[in-house]
């Protein structure tokens, strides 16, 4: 049986901006085995929609950067949402009865399976879940 975990970037300010101190090495191969290490993630539709940045590659990205990239491509991921039509590559859809889904994955999958956006972290926590 999986275990949902739910993990966050802050700072002591509470906010992580990312254009004005993009990560360094040492922060990426944290996230890059912390990937590699999931069993997959469930993401909420916000939180997807930022990480679809890492979908296609970029010429001006660091190794470690291509590398949390091709890591997070390959993950399986569960997206919630009601208004998205569609998701990417290695991504499937949950818009109805995402507590039985969840249910289902935690029983079928081993390992930890990654809670991502605060709001879907808040409602999965309410159900006791996470």
């Amino acid at each position: 049986m999986a275990k949902l975990i739910f993990r966050m970037n802050q700072s002591l300010d509470g906010y992580v901006d990312h254009q004005k101190m993009p990560s360094g090495p040492t922060i990426f191969r944290h996230w890059i085995e912390q990937v590699r290490n999931l069993s997959g993630s469930v993401y909420g539709r916000g939180m997807y929609e930022v990480m679809r940045y890492w979908d296609e590659d970029s010429p001006e990205w660091s190794a470690e950067a291509h590398e949390f990239a091709a890591a997070w491509r390959s993950q399986p991921k569960w997206v919630v949402s009601r208004s998205l039509k569609s998701a990417g590559p290695n991504a499937t859809l949950v818009a109805d009865d995402v507590e039985a889904v969840i249910r289902g994955l935690k029983a079928e999958l081993v390992g930890e399976i990654s809670v991502s956006g605060p709001g879907l972290a808040r409602s999965l926590t309410d159900l006791g879940l996470v």
